[in-house]
């Protein structure tokens, strides 16, 4: 089957509005092996039992089993390609656009992320992706956005590192291993944020953001007390973070759970 042919049997499932192409086969930087990804944009409700009668081999989520951004989808194989539907609930879209718009946003625990993920990632897959089918907005990135994410998410970088040292101290590894990390790709989403660059999730981000050393210094953490440590100070001027006392981060966005959809 072509993905044309598919396309064309998405959009004939009850409560699809729209659907959009997004990854690597929509930048036109996709490999012969590339996952297909497919956004379907539905209003109220999906049928998830039309997906499935679709026959294709694979597993088909319920929406809200994955999460309220990534709300769920379908890994299917179809003709020997590994193809992605990932559900998006045009209310929550539009609510978070909205938000968005307003320099307002929250991130999000996610599997598969270090640093979470932005719920301004659903705007942005409005503005990348490619529309199949139906009639969706074509966000720019918002100038508020553009003044309140990247404090956000610097502040993130910085206390990240800043507990990074109590952990070294102790000589956790693996606790500060994964605080480098975070602090990298938070330090990586302020970066593109304040350039107006969308990042849609974390692969990659670092060296989009121009942080090419960051993984040299993270290979070489080493288990030592004083050489995580030495480690961590490294990072911190390759970040131009600071090193701010413990109680200055009331930088995370709060908001009324009441209020969304």
């Amino acid at each position: 089957m072509t993905m044309a042919a598919l396309v064309a049997r998405l959009a004939r499932i009850p409560g699809v509005e729209a659907v959009t192409l997004g990854g690597s086969r929509a930048r036109g930087v996709a490999r012969l092996e590339s996952d297909w990804d497919f956004g379907l944009y539905y209003r109220d409700a999906i049928d998830t039992d039309a997906i499935r009668a679709l026959s294709y081999p694979g597993y088909v989520a319920e929406p809200g089993e994955w999460g309220r951004i990534v709300n769920g989808g379908a890994w299917l194989e179809i003709d020997s390609d590994r193809v992605d539907l990932l559900y998006r609930d045009l209310d929550v879209v539009e609510f978070w656009t909205a938000e968005a718009e307003a320099g307002r946003f929250e991130i999000d625990r996610v599997g598969g992320h270090v640093a979470g993920l932005p719920t301004y990632t659903l705007v942005g897959e409005l503005a990348l992706g490619q529309i199949l089918h139906g009639t969706l907005p074509r966000p720019a990135f918002p100038a508020a956005l553009r003044r309140s994410a990247p404090p956000i998410w610097r502040g993130d970088a910085a206390f990240s590192l800043l507990m990074a040292e109590g952990f070294a101290a102790r000589g956790d590894a693996v606790v500060v291993a994964g605080l480098l990390a975070r602090a990298v790709i938070s330090a990586a989403h302020a970066r593109l944020a304040a350039r107006s660059a969308w990042a849609l999730n974390e692969k990659g981000i670092g060296a989009r953001a121009g942080l090419h050393g960051a993984g040299d210094l993270l290979a070489a953490v080493g288990g030592e007390p004083t050489r995580m440590t030495a480690t961590i100070a490294r990072l911190r001027e390759m970040l131009g973070l600071e090193r701010p006392p413990r109680l200055q981060f009331d930088q995370v966005v709060e908001r009324d759970p009441s209020a969304e959809p």
